[in-house]
């Protein structure tokens, strides 16, 4: 079972992709395929996101240690869907006019949060792997990781002004990341407690 975890989980998160291919292979994208494709890659790299930021506070919360081992996939995931996502829109909706991307930015919030939660992500899935915690050492490496939560804030503001109407499983999604800060908040308290605490 512990065997199977990674390659299940891998195989999980390559079904969006799987479903956007064929979606677009057979026109499935609507009467607007480009928005389509930019709302669905984003709302996935969004979903991932929150299950990466779950993963610790499942370990703290119910003693669970199956979430850690798959944490970092989720996270190379979230980050893979957001590229996908970005690329999207500078190279098929802009048509790589950068002079235009860079006024969308400045123009809408929505925009700029989504650029502002990629440049962020890229560090982190850059200095994901072992070999970059050596070289910062282990403080740096989960100071710099520590990161992910101010990400998980902008994609939320991000998708929340993406629409008019705000949606459901949108606002789900942040009480969700709201929660795993939370959880998250209220475990550190209790460590530097007991740090204080203890002789």
């Amino acid at each position: 079972m512990k065997k199977a975890l990674v390659p299940a989980a891998f195989a999980a998160c390559c079904v969006p992709l799987l479903w956007f291919a064929v979606q677009a292979a057979t026109s499935g994208l609507g009467a607007n395929p480009v928005e389509e494709l930019l709302n669905d890659l984003g709302y996935t790299a969004f979903v991932l996101l929150a299950l990466t930021l779950a993963c610790t506070p499942l370990q703290t919360v119910a003693g669970w240690n199956w979430p850690i081992r798959i944490r970092k996939l989720l996270g190379d995931f979230c980050f893979f869907y957001a590229c996908l996502h970005m690329l999207t829109y500078v190279v098929i909706d802009q048509g790589l006019d950068f002079k235009a991307v860079a006024t969308d930015v400045l123009k809408h919030k929505f925009i700029f949060l989504g650029m502002a939660t990629w440049l962020l992500l890229l560090p982190l899935a850059v200095t994901s792997t072992r070999g970059w915690q050596r070289r910062l050492g282990f403080r740096r490496w989960k100071r710099l990781h520590r990161l992910v939560y101010l990400v998980g804030g902008l994609a939320s503001f991000h998708f929340l002004l993406r629409f008019k109407t705000p949606r459901v499983e949108t606002i789900a999604w942040m009480g969700v990341i709201c929660v795993l800060l939370l959880v998250r908040a209220v475990a550190a308290v209790r460590r530097r407690a007991g740090m204080v605490q203890s002789p």
